[in-house]
């Protein structure tokens, strides 16, 4: 159960208890429960609590609520913790036994309530949801989806990235108000373990799964592989309108003419920073390298649990991207794209053709930038990556930080952030000559090749209504702010529903979105594992830069030779500028 169940289950029950002390004028609260719901809550929402604040909660006279507590204290369910270093100012929080005890207390109430209703008898209460997706909201499925389900009495699997947006896509269908699917029935993996299974699964005589997700950058290799298959048919069929995405988001789930996939959402890396630091330091925002790493000596201070910046440095994709990320800050990308007035394609070109190109002076100002990123980061910054340099960020100990929008959302949104309302989004900095051009990710919904015939048409049908307009702006309304469709983007209350919505709205009319910095060629994924190893040991120290750089050339020249030879791509837009965003005269992507 997570915390947000917890909230719901806390405010479901305290709303079924007032009705009784409406009708019954004596009835009141009974103190314990008051005093452990207060405790329990204010412990999620990272709140101090006082033995004086929660004497008052407790409802009973001063001398009375003193007696509980210390009572409570002394029976090991709540715990007293020193505020200073004198030991004599403390702050009350529940114990790890009154967690667990609650948690048991919760889960026992959402398991009740779904077999009053008559759903879900006899599974186990993690299988579904309690409730909406984290931030209240119900997401209603088409009833052709449910009756075609019902029929069928397929359970369908689901194979998805580790992250916010998934997570949330889960609890919508596994509420159990729904009774569309369970919480078994998905697998969240992290990004590396995620490709991982998606190739295992492939090689599989039947497929594990209904519907997979995959990393943009990934699409080439997985259609050429055969694991994926060309979903034009079953587009036409469920009614999703191509029209409606923005063609260079859309060109990304296509692959030799054939589509492959649909959207599910798309997420912009930016620059964090914290306003209210810079704004008592008078300091202006980074916009270049030198201003980040300048910026960051300024709050650095380790012994304070204070750091200049965050980063995605853990060895492997990670870093890679990062590293492709600042190269792309330096004007260049890691390939030899055609460069465009805009940025760089790969429209046209004969994949036999390209070269390597990181052995440059962007090359080395990349990985000079990274070198000098270290100084201003927390100590084991190479082991970090995604949530773990997130939740530095969210606990306030960094004054920057590089994210993706996705995981960004839980700045303004997650009950433990301490950054709320505090967080200036800014375009990527740019590097010596270069750019502040800003990548774009995201994922694709798609349908194995080993998946069973009669199983394809209701994978369709789901894959239909996870991209539907309604579900898009649903979560982009709860937090997740960037969704590639025209109709989601022009929507107004959608697009006041987050700072993120606005920010990436500007970055598309200055034309600094982009998606060439990881280009979904087959050998996109042995480029990123090469650079993953050889970026992370020049940093290490284990090589010098240069040794690095040409080790990591050679390892992608040989391959980019030996891969077999493409006709040149059509139709596959690699830039966003603001010409290709005309949203009600506006220009806005909006949300992974």
């Amino acid at each position: 159960m997570n915390e947000y169940e917890m909230l719901r289950v806390i405010d479901f029950i305290e709303k079924t208890r007032r009705p009784f002390r409406d009708v019954v004028e004596p009835a009141d609260d009974d103190a314990i429960w008051r005093v452990v719901t207060y405790l329990i809550k204010s412990h999620i929402l990272s709140q101090t609590v006082s033995i004086s604040t929660l004497g008052q909660e407790s409802g009973l006279p001063y001398a009375t609520s003193m007696r509980l507590i210390n009572r409570l204290i002394d029976g090991g369910y709540i715990q007293k913790v020193a505020k200073g270093t004198t030991g004599k100012s403390f702050s009350l929080q529940p114990s790890a036994q009154l967690l667990r005890s609650f948690e048991s207390y919760a889960r026992k109430t959402k398991s009740l309530l779904a077999q009053t209703l008559g759903l879900r008898a006899g599974e186990e209460e993690d299988e579904y949801y309690f409730g909406g997706t984290p931030l209240g909201s119900q997401i209603i499925p088409p009833m052709r989806l449910v009756q075609k389900r019902a029929e069928s009495q397929i359970e369908l699997r689901f194979l998805l990235n580790d992250d916010n947006y998934f997570s949330a896509m889960r609890n919508m269908w596994a509420d159990f108000r729904n009774n569309l699917a369970s919480r078994k029935n998905f697998d969240l993996l992290p990004l590396p373990e995620l490709y991982t299974r998606a190739r295992e699964n492939g090689a599989r005589a039947v497929s594990d799964y209904d519907v997979i997700a995959i990393n943009m950058p990934w699409l080439g290799e997985f259609a050429e592989s055969g694991i994926i298959r060309p979903m034009d048919t079953y587009i036409q069929k469920t009614g999703i309108n191509p029209l409606d995405f923005h063609p260079s988001i859309w060109s990304t789930a296509t692959w030799e003419g054939n589509d492959y996939g649909v959207p599910g959402y798309c997420t912009v890396e930016f620059l964090a920073a914290r306003k209210d630091l810079f704004s008592e330091a008078e300091l202006p925002f980074p916009k270049t390298f030198d201003d980040v790493i300048a910026a960051g000596r300024r709050f650095h201070s380790p012994n304070d649990g204070m750091f200049g910046a965050v980063w995605d440095g853990a060895r492997g994709m990670p870093i890679a991207s990062s590293f492709l990320f600042f190269l792309g800050a330096c004007g260049q990308p890691a390939i030899s794209l055609r460069k465009t007035r805009s940025g760089f394609t790969l429209d046209g070109a004969d994949l036999e053709e390209l070269t390597c190109t990181i052995l440059s002076d962007a090359g080395f100002a990349a990985l000079e930038y990274m070198r000098r990123l270290i100084e201003i980061s927390p100590p084991k910054i190479l082991e970090m990556a995604w949530d773990q340099t997130l939740a530095v960020f969210l606990k306030g100990r960094a004054s920057l930080g590089y994210f993706w929008t996705m995981r960004a959302a839980r700045f303004e949104y997650d009950v433990q952030s301490v950054v709320k309302r505090r967080v200036e989004y800014l375009p990527q900095p740019s590097g010596s000559g270069g750019t502040r051009a800003s990548p774009i990710g995201g994922f694709l919904f798609c349908i194995p090749t080993n998946l069973p015939e009669e199983r394809v048409e209701l994978a369709a049908d789901a894959i239909a209504w996870m991209a539907s307009r309604e579900a898009m702006k649903a979560h982009v309304k709860n937090g997740f702010p960037v969704a590639p469709r025209f109709s989601v983007s022009a929507d107004p209350e959608a697009a006041a529903s987050s700072p993120i919505v606005r920010f990436v709205d500007q970055l598309a009319k200055k034309n600094l979105l982009h998606t060439w910095q990881r280009p979904n060629i087959p050998q996109y994924t042995m480029i990123e594992r090469t650079l993953g190893v050889e970026i992370h040991d020049a940093l290490l120290g284990n090589k010098s830069p240069r040794s690095a750089l040409e080790d990591a050339a050679q390892q992608i020249e040989f391959s980019l030779k030996s891969g077999r030879g493409k006709r040149p791509r059509q139709n596959s837009a690699s830039t966003l500028n603001s010409e290709h965003f005309p949203l009600g005269g506006t220009s806005r992507v909006t949300e992974n």
